[in-house]
């Protein structure tokens, strides 16, 4: 169902979790147990107004990592999911592996980044900006440790990160973000998620430590 109508998020309270992959070792039932009260503990302090929607990003059936920790966290809480996915010009792997298990709505990126820039012009190149000055940075601390460059592939995806977030909250008015760890790790995609807190695209108060 890719490119489902925008006002089909509009009626919940989107909730984005963020965490490392295949290198969180910790058991995913465990996680997923601590960040689901944690969640349930935000929401009563904020009273949402809206069912919750917990939006994946394209990540494949996992045993470890976020991507094995968010469908728990939804059976858990017994919500729905959401999925957003890069168009195939991007990663044509993306939208073709993405678990759709309990997903009720499917959209794509550009979608997002078109909500950011009615909301906001030009909003997607700033973003874009600081995505970019924040990998020139990280790859000069790399070069001081003797590590080669981060991938690519970095970019598309801290910018889904980044856009997924902001367009949610536009198009809702409300969100959720949680971290599957209190530690980010500063090469990981998470760390970006700065970038959005800086622009005025995310609260803090609208986040959730993890487990």
């Amino acid at each position: 169902m890719p490119g489902d109508s925008l006002n089909s998020l509009s009626p919940f309270h989107p909730v984005i979790i963020e965490g490392a992959g295949g290198r969180d070792t910790r058991d995913p039932v465990d996680v997923a147990r601590g960040l689901a009260d944690r969640l349930v503990a935000h929401w009563k302090e904020r009273s949402i107004a809206r069912p919750p929607l917990l939006i994946t990003q394209g990540d494949p059936v996992e045993p470890r990592g976020i991507a094995a920790i968010t469908p728990l966290v939804a059976e858990r809480l017994e919500i729905p999911r959401g999925l957003v996915c890069l168009d195939e010009s991007i990663a044509p792997y993306h939208a073709r592996d993405a678990d759709r298990h309990g997903v009720v709505a499917e959209f794509r990126y550009p979608q997002f980044e078109a909500v950011l820039e009615a909301a906001r012009p030009g909003g997607v190149d700033a973003l874009q900006a600081a995505v970019d000055e924040a990998i020139d940075i990280k790859n000069r601390r790399r070069q001081a440790q003797d590590k080669p460059p981060l991938k690519d592939y970095f970019r598309d995806f801290a910018m889904l990160q980044e856009v997924t977030k902001a367009a949610c909250r536009q198009l809702c008015g409300e969100i959720t973000v949680a971290h599957t760890d209190n530690t980010v790790h500063e090469f990981s995609v998470t760390s970006f998620y700065t970038i959005g807190l800086a622009l005025g695209w995310i609260d803090r108060e609208d986040m959730v430590l993890g487990y």
